[in-house]
């Protein structure tokens, strides 16, 4: 007997996650199927808020939109066969062009702009990569992969990847125009021996 795979909404994840069993876990929907997330370490928590204070700051200085984060839910995929996807991205920034309306309670069911995530020792390297793909295909312009342990920046855009080290600088290109930001200011201070 060949037993058929079954594959959950997006609609009947947001009703699942809603039950108290599940009050006290970080969850996904990847592709139909729910995976587990665990919580993040220090380091990732401290780039996040630092990395996500610098961005905000700049798109409030200049008006261009709103800053999310701490896996902020959005929808990246809808099928018609229940393979749906809803993803946290750590720091997710959306211009007013493209969401102008005012934030809910509810997943966001549109691409941001720019996406970051910050890799914790957790995160599988196919993860990541499925994670990229999904969000470009959803729409995403810019995605910035911080890689804490190697101290660089992984830049995806439809036109490519590069990786930028601590020496080189963080631009926000088109998506956050005028936006630089040394690499090295992402990571905490390492203590001087002494």
């Amino acid at each position: 007997m060949i037993v058929e795979r079954q594959y959950i909404s997006a609609d009947e994840f947001l009703g699942i996650v809603e039950l108290p069993e599940y009050a006290d876990r970080r969850l996904e929907l990847v592709e139909g199927e729910i995976v587990d997330t665990p919580f993040s370490n220090p380091i990732h928590a401290g780039i996040l808020i630092s990395l996500s204070t610098t961005i905000n700051v700049f798109v409030t200085k200049h008006s261009l939109g709103q800053v999310v984060g701490g896996d902020a839910p959005f929808v990246l995929e809808q099928s018609p066969v229940g393979r749906d996807t809803i993803r946290g991205i750590d720091i997710a920034y959306l211009s007013y062009d493209r969401f102008p309306g005012p934030l809910t309670t509810q997943p966001l069911r549109v691409a941001p702009d720019l996406a970051v995530e910050i890799v914790s020792p957790s995160n599988s390297a196919s993860d990541i990569a499925k994670k990229i793909q999904q969000l470009l295909d959803a729409g995403t312009d810019l995605i910035w992969i911080v890689y804490p342990e190697l101290r660089s920046v992984a830049v995806h855009s439809k036109s490519g990847a590069t990786t930028l080290l601590e020496d080189d600088s963080l631009s926000g290109v088109d998506v956050l125009p005028g936006f630089v930001l040394p690499v090295r200011e992402i990571f905490p201070r390492p203590i001087a021996a002494g």
